[in-house]
């Protein structure tokens, strides 16, 4: 990381930037290498396709129950129109973990960070697996969510290792590699369903975790431990400061909340119409129908690159434009179901674009304090997940899908209508045009 060319460093960030700058390379024999800050060459080939995939297999285990809400609901007692409490609990552990674990990126190593949380999540997974009781279930849903977000410590650290004018490239890729997770969490998982039960999807995950912290342990480049002068609570309290001091951190983070409250208006409730006549699909079709949003991996690695050329301004109002108009084909499901499936790739494509942008630009504000500046941002997102999630039941419960498809179509032009009005409030060179 090009340090020199990015802004300069405030208060006790001086010291953490030291300690990333400092010394050589201590490691014993045998040891995976540790990065320096200027070393960009391990994201061009390999590593960098394992940062996608070990980013994708974590956020994934938050996104399994998307299909699964009746059954899962059906099997420990929970009503039709309480289900989005399984995914809300999973957004209030995501959030949780946000603000208590993220951050941690800024202070420790974060290879040893992001192995450790790993294997936790696998634990988590297992817990989900053998639950008894709705209390339980939800209890360890909020553990899973809490561990999910390694996500966001693998986006922050391969944004540290990057060069600045290929940040937004690199974040892109990793993101290439959630959406992907996402998508074939859905697939997945409503497979496994069909074959053997929801608790294998989870039983399942958890092998895979313990399998990919091991070659992360093995692969995954590994910056100098920062000497910051920080502890632990204010490293925390340093989020709010972030947060009131950087216009682009709250702008950007307003924006998040907003597309993700209104992607999953559409994910949570979309089993309960598709599972009932007249379509009557299985879990494995309507896990095969989340595909369809697979053009979202494409806008998030083109939403990249064309950040990094200075044009997050013009795809974000593009982006939004694209999320309000999908709305339209969404709500006439009733009418084919092909209408939804282009509704899916249009909203998919937009979201993912916006939320690359996103991080492309609040990257460059704050560049000592890439970890915390994710979870700032993402407590945004996590927000708008969980209110999302489980005011998105309650409206289907009532109103039904026109009902969900107005409620959609309202965030998207509230998101659309406050880029608008904020587009001068960005400043540069976040918010280069």
């Amino acid at each position: 990381m090009d340090i020199g060319r990015d802004v300069a460093p405030r208060g006790a960030a001086k010291a953490e930037l030291r300690g990333l700058a400092g010394g050589g390379d201590r490691r014993p024999q045998g040891a995976p290498a540790t990065m320096s800050a200027g070393s960009v060459a391990p994201l061009g080939g390999p590593v960098l396709a394992l940062f996608a995939f070990a980013s994708g297999l974590a956020v994934a285990s938050a996104y399994f129950a998307h299909p699964l809400l009746d059954v899962m609901a059906d099997d420990l007692g929970l009503s039709r129109a309480t289900a989005g409490l399984i995914v809300a609990a999973t957004q209030l552990g995501y959030g949780l973990g946000l603000i208590l674990l993220v951050p941690l990126g800024d202070l420790l190593d974060r290879r040893r960070l992001i192995v450790g949380q790993f294997l936790l999540s696998a634990l988590a997974l297992f817990a989900v697996a053998f639950s008894r009781s709705a209390a339980m279930l939800l209890a360890s849903m909020a553990a899973v969510g809490l561990m999910a977000v390694v996500t966001q410590a693998l986006v922050a650290h391969a944004a540290g290792l990057a060069r600045p004018a290929e940040r937004g490239h690199v974040v892109g890729v990793v993101t290439s590699g959630i959406v992907l997770g996402i998508l074939m969490a859905r697939s997945v998982a409503g497979a496994l369903t069909d074959l053997a039960g929801w608790r294998t999807v989870y039983l399942v995950a958890a092998l895979l975790g313990l399998a990919v912290a091991a070659l992360l342990w093995r692969a995954l480049p590994s910056r100098a431990t920062p000497r910051a002068t920080l502890s632990y609570p204010r490293l925390i309290g340093s989020l709010v400061t972030l947060v009131v001091e950087e216009p682009a951190l709250r702008i950007r983070g307003i924006l998040a909340l907003l597309i993700f409250a209104d992607i999953t208006t559409l994910l949570a409730p979309l089993v309960l119409p598709l599972s009932a006549p007249p379509f009557s699909l299985s879990h494995t079709e309507v896990g095969l129908f989340g595909l369809a949003g697979a053009a979202g991996a494409l806008g998030a690695a083109r939403a990249g690159r064309w950040t990094d050329r200075g044009h997050g301004q013009r795809v974000t109002g593009i982006a939004l434009g694209l999320m309000l108009l999908a709305w339209l084909p969404i709500s006439l499901l009733d009418r084919s179901i092909l209408w939804l499936v282009l509704g899916v790739v249009m909203i998919d494509f937009g979201l993912q674009a916006t939320h690359v942008a996103n991080q492309g630009m609040i990257y460059r504000v704050r560049p000592e304090a890439q970890s915390r500046l994710t979870a700032a941002y993402m407590v945004f997102y996590s927000i708008g997940s969980a209110l999302g999630s489980s005011l998105s039941t309650l409206v289907y419960a009532s109103s039904g899908w026109p009902g969900v498809s107005l409620m959609g179509a309202g965030i998207a032009l509230a998101a659309l209508a406050f880029w608008a009005l904020t587009l001068r409030a960005m400043p540069s060179p976040a918010g280069a045009a």
